[in-house]
């Protein structure tokens, strides 16, 4: 069974993204109707990493969101849960330091970064506010923290015409590109039931994080949530 459940138990879901892995970035082109560029575009402008920084990507998957970083001269370290996810990653750019971990309990020193993101990943994680204070552990004092991540659209006629296309639209696109269509009836659940942008806003400030703000990419589709840690 390719599929997680709702749980999100960490060995599901990293089991579910093993299955995945070497088709993932051009089912998740499809489905989003090649949006998914965009989002990642305006993270790595939210984040704004600089030449000789060191970043944690969280989640990073195949290395999609870690590839432009490394290109400029940051020092990213990818991370994700998923071994297949990274193998995948190591085989395209074997210049990246993959690193296996879970959110839950990162293997990094505290204040080793100073910057963290997390795209399309905190959604998958059983215990969100303890993944948002292992991310503030490893950030340096004054660093920043970047979470894109499916959230509600503000406008109400076409949130419900996005919620159809999740329940009903997106596993048979997905059953046409994937081998492993169920894991897509997954990502449709879980963003369902996922907070909005204001209730994940509370849950970031509440774990520790300053400043926190939020901004709606594609109309609410995704959400950029920023923060950062206090000095």
């Amino acid at each position: 069974m390719s599929r997680a459940s709702l749980d999100k138990d960490p060995q599901e879901v990293a089991a579910m993204f093993d299955a995945v892995a070497h088709r993932y970035d051009r089912t998740n082109d499809v489905i989003s109707l090649g949006q998914d560029r965009q989002w990642r575009k305006a993270t790595l402008a939210a984040l704004d990493a600089q030449r000789g920084e060191t970043v944690l990507d969280l989640a990073a998957g195949t290395g999609t969101s870690a590839e432009p970083l490394a290109d400029k001269g940051v020092h990213v370290l990818p991370c994700d849960l998923s071994e297949g996810m990274l193998g995948v990653g190591k085989r395209r750019r074997p210049d990246l330091p993959f690193v296996a971990g879970d959110a839950l309990r990162l293997p990094f020193a505290d204040e080793s970064f100073d910057a963290v993101t997390m795209s399309f990943g905190l959604r998958n994680v059983p215990d969100v506010p303890a993944a948002l204070a292992e991310l503030l552990r490893v950030t340096k004092p004054g660093g920043r923290l970047v979470i894109c991540e499916f959230s509600r659209p503000t406008f109400k006629p076409f949130r419900a015409i996005y919620t159809g296309y999740l329940m009903r639209a997106l596993p048979p696109v997905a059953r046409a590109v994937s081998k492993e269509p169920d894991a897509y009836v997954y990502l449709a659940e879980s963003i369902r039931e996922w907070p909005d942008q204001r209730e994940l806003g509370i849950l970031i400030k509440r774990s520790g994080w300053a400043h926190v703000a939020f901004r709606n990419l594609s109309g609410g589709i995704v959400a950029l949530h920023r923060g950062t840690k206090p000095a």
